[in-house]
């Protein structure tokens, strides 16, 4: 019989995610698409977070400083990012492969449709919500020059000339600008969508594992060797998570460390923006876009965290569940041994410290309200 869910396939949610990398030059053969790599490289991913905080030095006041600071601190740790999430592509990739090879796992109607309408869906709303936070918050702080009083650059930073020499030269330099900050947009969609994304397939893959699990035995017509089958491939597809788990504490080990940092510190001190210098409402439209765009960074990727914990905590439930009462020794004394390998903790942590889980969220936002106050003391 003809399924009527769509077939699982993995590949479709990482179209988007493999285009960043493309628009940005990487992954290509071509000349151009390699000569656009080498200028990003230089003048967007080193030279850009270098412009912005030597520009913090040459602030004489505190609010000018606090006005750079997050996007400063945003930008230097989306380079950071980006290179650690470069450095660890061939990981990527397999981690990639490994959920392909999962996807041919789901054979069943309820599988699929769970799928469909769960992991899919809500993996897609991910990517495009990063796109729609990081769009806000870009057109917000052009509009903020644009409309705002003065000639004042996108942020505050240092250029090697006068910047307000000619209307030419003050124009070119808000131009790189406002290129600079869309190219590292697409470089942090690159960084920040792929966590959560990832962990919710994931997340996905050992639900429908569990199904597996405790679907075992209970068909009438299937035979004790089918059973034991059954079993041996569902330890097999068992062994592929733990390698992907394995794979993603070594792929997020330094980048989502700088995540958390950099949630920190921008959540307190656009905070301290919001309340003390945002001078007009196109600023504090700004701020508060950002505001949230740090939040919506963070939340998925912990929230997800959390839920391939809780998913593979659910595993050994499922196979006590599935059928084993009548079948032999050897297959039940496996089925114990299985069970006691689903009872280890599995967590994913940045850094080898900062355990990616809700937790953390939490703990960020505690340590950005505590940093607030600290500002609001010394303000006094």
């Amino acid at each position: 019989m003809e399924l009527s869910s769509p077939v699982v396939r993995t590949e479709d949610i990482y179209k988007t995610y493999w285009l960043y990398w493309r628009l940005l030059g990487v992954e290509s053969r071509q000349p151009i698409l390699y000569a656009l790599d080498i200028l990003i490289t230089i003048f967007v991913t080193f030279w850009y977070p270098i412009h912005l905080i030597a520009g913090l030095f040459f602030e004489s006041r505190l609010g000018d400083v606090c006005k750079g600071l997050p996007i400063t601190a945003a930008c230097f740790f989306a380079s950071f990012k980006f290179v650690c999430f470069r450095w660890k592509l061939q990981e990527i990739k397999d981690i990639e492969a490994l959920l392909l090879e999962l996807d041919q796992r789901a054979l069943t109607e309820q599988e699929r449709a769970y799928f469909d309408r769960n992991t899919q869906r809500e993996a897609n709303f991910v990517w495009k919500s990063f796109i729609v936070a990081y769009g806000l918050s870009n057109a917000a702080a052009i509009a903020s020059v644009l409309f705002g009083k003065g000639h004042k650059l996108l942020y505050p930073a240092w250029f090697p000339y006068d910047v307000q020499a000619t209307e030419q030269i003050y124009w070119l330099s808000v131009a790189y600008q406002i290129a600079g900050v869309s190219i590292q947009i697409v470089q942090n969609l690159a960084n920040d969508s792929y966590p959560p994304m990832t962990f919710c397939v994931v997340a996905g893959h050992v639900r429908l594992l569990s199904m597996r699990l405790s679907r075992m035995g209970y068909e009438r017509k299937s035979a004790k060797q089918t059973v034991v089958r059954e079993l041996v491939e569902n330890i097999e597809d068992h062994r592929k998570l733990m390698k992907i788990v394995e794979l993603l504490r070594s792929t997020m080990h330094l980048s989502q460390l700088g995540q958390f940092i950099s949630s920190g510190i921008n959540i307190s001190i656009t905070l301290v923006n919001i309340l003390f210098f945002a001078e007009n409402n196109f600023a504090m439209t700004y701020y508060g876009v950002y505001f949230v765009a740090m939040l919506l960074e963070l939340f998925p990727c912990c929230y997800y965290g959390t839920l391939i914990s809780v998913e593979l905590n659910r595993l050994t439930d499922s196979i006590f569940s599935s059928n084993w009462v009548g079948m032999e020794r050897g297959y039940c004394r496996t089925l114990l041994i299985f069970m006691q390998l689903t009872l280890a903790k599995v967590e994913i942590r940045a850094g080898g410290m900062i355990g990616i889980s809700l937790n953390a969220f939490f703990a960020t936002i505690r340590m950005a309200y505590s940093f607030f106050t600290l500002a609001m003391s010394l303000r006094k």
